[in-house]
């Protein structure tokens, strides 16, 4: 018997087989029930989650023997050449080659002839937003007023091409993306009926680079089965297919925190001559720290992150705030976008992974202003003062003490924090906050500077050491 890959084997034969389309199937099943058959439906959603599939299962239940039913039997001569695509009552028509006004011809000189041996005559046009506007516009009224033998059913990838005329008279069927887990879950089963041992890690990580396709994951895991020898591995699909891995990331994210750019750019090489692609690599660096930031924001949820929550580096969660883990993910995603245009992506790549290694001290615009405005706030004597800040010895840059920040008007904005002196920076200021503190001594403020400032501050201060 020849080979069949996985994704027709599998193709779903009922609605209650239809994965991840509880709220299509269960109203498909409820028109079935109740007898309410529409003349015309438009399935819509994203590629490989069961448009086709659903059609043939509709076309099944219409002209069952038994039918209409909720679930054809699969048995009668009706239902084996809907499944073999031999019924000529049943007519299948890819939009994408007959999409000229005369293909829509031949289909309303067509359905004026009733159905040769079933109940009705089913006509499953896919990528219907193919279809010329011409061919729209004469479909329109046997759309509309079909004969009663007649069925139309048809799916489309780009719903936003469908004109309102066509899709008014349609009944239309949102189909969504499979959750993960499910895929996941799906491709165990799979694995159990072939006898092929596999690694929940690899069978997730298929799912999810499926993304929400049951088609494309089924491509995939028959490519995975090709080269796996009866287990599938998450460490074999690694080497295999280029790809760097959860242990290869979080040492490099590690090596970045460490700020030690030897190490970050060795572990580079290492990868790249192992034949990881340099935009395999990037994707892969860029998931890693988009699922950092998720980890920061409180999000554990397993397909939305490229691993496990418990894999990833706890050194790089504890080091690298959310505006850090937002600057890696820029500097990535630009990486990527520039690499076809330079003369070496591997310069690009080291220099970006250099950039990394500083992350920790990376200050954004944003938190320098929070930084300063709270420091100023926290540190000003009075009410007063905070009126007016800057005083009139500090209104030109030249009064301005050594190693003060001026701001936009050149004005110190270390003046404003002075308490015993009007000429005292924000430095200076800053000092005396830290000398007062730990000692408990006269003037240290009632309330404290946050987290965020003192350590914009200490960055300037110099009192972190590179």
């Amino acid at each position: 018997m020849a080979y069949e890959v996985t994704a027709t084997r599998k193709r779903p034969k009922t609605f209650d087989e239809l994965a991840g389309q509880e709220f299509v199937a269960a109203t498909l099943k409820s028109s079935l029930e109740t007898g309410r058959i529409a003349h015309a439906y438009l399935f819509t959603g994203p590629r490989g989650c069961g448009k086709t599939s659903s059609a043939r299962i509709l076309a099944r239940s219409l002209n069952c023997v038994k039918g209409p039913v909720t679930a054809p039997c699969g048995e009668c001569v009706s239902c084996r050449e809907i499944a073999e695509g031999r019924s000529l009552d049943v007519i299948e028509i890819d939009g994408a080659s007959n999409t000229g006004v005369n293909d829509a011809r031949q289909i309303i000189e067509e359905v004026l002839f009733p159905p040769n041996s079933s109940r009705y005559k089913i006509y499953i046009i896919d990528e219907v937003h193919m279809l010329s506007n011409s061919a729209f516009n004469a479909l329109l009224k046997t759309i509309e007023e079909p004969p009663p033998y007649v069925v139309f059913i048809f799916a489309t990838t780009e719903l936003h091409k469908v004109p309102a005329t066509i899709k008014s008279r349609c009944q239309q069927f949102a189909f969504r993306l499979i959750p993960i887990e499910t895929i996941a879950g799906i491709l165990k089963k799979t694995c159990e009926e072939m006898r092929i041992e596999a690694e929940d890690e690899a069978l997730f990580w298929i799912a999810r680079e499926s993304t929400g396709s049951l088609r494309d994951a089924y491509t995939l895991f028959d490519q995975v089965v090709s080269f796996s020898d009866g287990r599938i591995r998450s460490a074999v699909i690694r080497e295999k297919l280029g790809l760097v891995g959860i242990d290869n990331l979080n040492a490099l994210a590690t090596a970045c925190v460490e700020n030690d750019r030897r190490k970050a750019l060795l572990l580079i090489d290492d990868l790249l001559n192992a034949g990881i692609a340099i935009e395999q690599f990037v994707i892969d660096m860029a998931g890693f720290y988009h699922s950092l930031l998720l980890l920061k924001a409180g999000v554990r949820k397993e397909s939305l992150l490229s691993d496990s929550p418990d894999r990833f580096s706890e050194k790089a969660l504890q080091t690298l705030n959310a505006e850090q883990i937002e600057r890696a993910l820029d500097l990535l995603l630009g990486l990527y976008r520039d690499i076809r245009y330079s003369i070496s992506p591997r310069f690009d790549l080291e220099v970006v992974v250099s950039k990394l290694c500083l992350l920790d001290k990376w200050v954004s615009p944003l938190e320098l202003r929070f930084a300063i405005a709270s420091a100023r706030e926290l540190l000003s004597p009075s009410g007063e003062q905070k009126k007016n800040r800057f005083p009139a010895s500090a209104v030109s840059p030249a009064a301005a003490s050594p190693g003060a920040i001026p701001d936009h008007n050149g004005a110190n904005v270390g003046a404003g924090i002075a308490k015993q002196s009007p000429s005292e920076t924000l430095s200076e200021g800053f000092k005396r906050y830290l000398a007062n503190r730990e000692t408990g001594a006269g003037d240290a403020p009632a309330r404290k500077i946050s987290p965020q400032a003192e350590r914009v501050l200490r960055i300037f201060e110099g009192t972190i050491v590179n």
